[in-house]
């Protein structure tokens, strides 16, 4: 009898077993690159991933760790150049982490997430944030689940050992993204990861290889512009010289999503870590040795405030940048060249900023940039010519009223959503109201000059950006606050 139980026993443990080891793998992403990219074996895929972050000193960023970008070719290669970017989390505490990499063998336009419960490496199973999966997912039309995008994909596989070294334990959003791709692509993109995120601890992972080239001076000429783009966060800049082939990323669309979810989630400073390629790894570099780029690179939030902090004579020297700007402009048909040394570190600072030209007291033209993406002397000076010639409301201003144009300059701090209007402070706050594509932008003044309280500072917001004066109330418009020195 004692028998007889001891095997039913067995037989039932079996069961169960098998039962869940088969449901598992069924819903678990097994690993299609491993002894190829990186090894199979548990000990040595730990020992490697290990020996390349003891390799690398830790970066110190001071700031929060909002996005890295790493590369994915074979660790013999790229390995020890993914290591500069997982050191610099290593021990932060993310709930979740959303990896996002190039499709190498299926096109489609958008991304794909996978749709299981696990990913698998040597070192391990991570589970999937299924919840926070599905929830991007739902933010956008683009978005869908192609199994034949994950089926064989290693961009996205040979990050997860070092994940898994760095963080512990997390949760996945594993997304491939279609290589045929544009900038409109990439900003419905970031915004469903923007709008699922906000508030939780989340790192995002951007996956790609730089330029692939014959030529190593090509290579090596290519990839430094696109990292002084990284390194001036510079999106539309980068954006550009990618569509018109001056450089090159297999994951383009990856770091582009990357950098503006990063830039609405608060980050405004980013920093090459890392900048090699295969020549430099393996020494071949002659004529006919085919040859890759590879970056690591981090984008972060400094405790710094943007728009703040501005002393009389950085005041008084954005003024006169913004005079001579046009000034050039309508005697000689060109910007200041050469432009003024800016020694002052608050002028060099990436900064949103608005220039308002009047005349006899009326409005003349007013543009800016809303966010920090280029350094604050640019941006007014930019702006003060765009302000001159481009407010598609006005005529452009004509060389006789330069003497009678008067300069008002805006410095914003970063943008802040809110969900209660009642943190809305009127003569402090400026609003960006956003539903589908339509946004529209007020800054604080105006509500003062025209003694608005906060119900028709949001109504003339959405009426600014073309929606009904109540839109404000409704649950998919998204309102933005800010404020600004005006000066």
């Amino acid at each position: 009898m004692g028998n007889r139980l001891l095997l039913f026993i067995i037989i039932v443990l079996v069961s169960i077993t098998g039962q869940g080891r088969g449901s598992a793998q069924g819903r678990v992403r097994k690993p299609a690159v491993a002894g190829m990219f990186y090894p199979s074996d548990f000990q040595a895929l730990q020992r490697d991933v290990k020996r390349y972050l003891v390799n690398v000193e830790r970066t110190a960023v001071d700031g929060r760790i909002v996005a890295v970008i790493s590369p994915h070719a074979g660790y013999t290669y790229s390995g020890q150049v993914a290591a500069y970017a997982y050191k610099l989390v290593a021990g932060i505490d993310f709930d979740d982490v959303i990896v996002i990499g190039p499709s190498h063998r299926v096109d489609f336009v958008g991304a794909s997430i996978y749709d299981g419960e696990g990913y698998e490496t040597p070192l391990g199973i991570v589970p999937i944030n299924r919840e926070l999966s599905r929830k991007i997912a739902e933010q956008s039309k683009i978005i869908e689940y192609i199994p034949q995008a994950h089926a064989q994909e290693h961009s996205l596989e040979v990050q997860i050992p070092f994940l898994q070294s760095v963080l512990g334990r997390f949760g996945l959003v594993p997304m491939v993204m279609g290589p045929s791709w544009n900038v409109d692509v990439c900003r419905q993109l970031s915004q469903a990861v923007i709008q699922s995120i906000m508030g939780k601890k989340v790192l995002i992972v951007a996956i790609s290889y730089l330029t692939h080239s014959y030529d190593y001076r090509q290579v090596v000429a290519q990839d430094r512009l696109l990292a002084r783009h990284i390194d001036q966060f510079d999106i539309d800049g980068l954006a550009d010289d990618l569509r018109k082939g001056r450089c090159q990323a297999c994951g383009g669309g990856p770091i582009l999503v990357t950098m503006m979810a990063a830039q609405a989630l608060g980050a405004n400073r980013a920093g090459v870590l890392r900048l090699t390629n295969s020549g430099d790894v393996t020494g071949m570099k002659g004529p006919g040795n085919y040859v890759v780029g590879y970056m690591a690179a981090a984008l972060y939030q400094t405790a710094e405030k943007s728009g703040e902090g501005l002393t009389e004579q950085d005041k008084r020297l954005l003024h006169q940048i913004a005079r001579r700007a046009l000034e050039d402009a309508l005697t000689q048909g060109h910007t200041p060249e050469p432009r003024p040394v800016i020694q002052s570190p608050a002028l060099k600072e990436k900064r949103g900023a608005f220039v308002t030209l009047k005349r006899h007291g009326r409005l003349r033209g007013c543009i800016g940039y809303v966010e920090g993406i280029k350094p604050l002397h640019r941006a007014v000076e930019e702006m003060a010519i765009a302000a001159a010639f481009h407010d598609p409301r006005f005529n452009p201003v004509r060389e006789a009223e330069l003497p009678d144009l008067e300069i008002e300059i805006s410095v914003l701090t970063p943008l802040k959503q809110i969900r209660d209007v009642e943190e809305i402070e009127v003569g402090k706050h400026g609003i960006i109201i956003q539903k589908g594509s339509s946004s529209g932008l007020l800054l604080p003044q105006v509500a003062t000059e025209y003694r608005w309280d906060r119900k028709t500072f949001l109504e003339h917001t959405c009426l600014k950006a073309g929606l009904p004066q109540d839109a404000w109330k409704e649950k998919d418009t998204r309102i933005y606050i800010f404020s600004a020195e005006v000066f």
